[in-house]
């Protein structure tokens, strides 16, 4: 009987599949779902803000003037109102660069008036100089526009709670002796980058969707 050749057996080169890590996979789809949802808060927001200067925008076109708020925070409602305040003393002065009504440049000179024996005072905008030496005004009753105050919370106060109440401030109709009329800010110079910033988010999720595919593709093949 005549012995047969073993045939040889063939090796097995199959290697394990490979598969999409799942763990690495929900941690990126978290993270690009919660920048799609700061994208379109942002855009939320954007609709707020165009409101709030619509807002601001009517006040400005009103004529009657309203009680000076006492205490802050002042309602958007009477931003950028016209107003007066009787200050008793200004107690304390800080400048700040700015521009006079002729679109000249200098230093607002902003006077922490003391309308009281006590309370937070008024911030009151009584012209423009070009030194920051502080004007020789002693007070009295001023008359002009109610605006933001130049102290406004931080986006990160606003979200830890620490923000304080900002005051607003009057910018004076007429200047105090010796100084220039500081332009009054308008309600079109608002920032509203809410568009932006919701584009921006959009694009870091498309683009960490886009480089965990290819990383992980690349992973696959090799």
């Amino acid at each position: 009987m005549t012995d047969q050749p073993a045939t040889p057996e063939t090796p097995d080169t199959s290697a394990p599949a490979r598969r999409w890590p799942i763990i690495p996979t929900i941690l990126v789809l978290a993270a690009v779902a919660t920048m799609i949802a700061l994208g379109v808060w942002q855009l939320q927001r954007k609709g707020e803000k165009e409101a709030l200067i619509a807002l601001f925008q009517r006040n400005s076109a009103m004529s009657a003037t309203v009680a000076y708020p006492k205490l802050p925070p002042v309602p958007d409602t009477m931003l950028y109102r016209k107003s007066s305040v009787a200050c008793l003393e200004p107690v304390r002065w800080e400048q700040r660069s700015g521009t006079d009504r002729a679109g000249k440049t200098g230093i607002r000179m902003i006077a922490d008036c003391r309308t009281g024996a006590e309370g937070p005072g008024v911030l009151v905008d009584v012209g423009t100089a070009d030194d920051f030496t502080p004007p020789k005004w002693t007070g009295g009753i001023v008359q002009g526009t109610i605006v933001p105050g130049p102290e406004q919370p931080t986006l990160i106060e606003r979200m830890t709670g620490k923000a304080v109440p900002a005051r607003a401030m009057l910018v004076a109709d007429a200047p105090a002796p010796g100084l220039r009329a500081s332009a009054v800010p308008s309600a079109a110079d608002t920032p509203n980058n809410h568009l932006a910033y919701a584009g921006q988010w959009f694009l870091f999720a498309a683009a960490a969707l886009i480089i965990y595919i290819l990383a992980v593709r690349r992973r696959l093949r090799a």
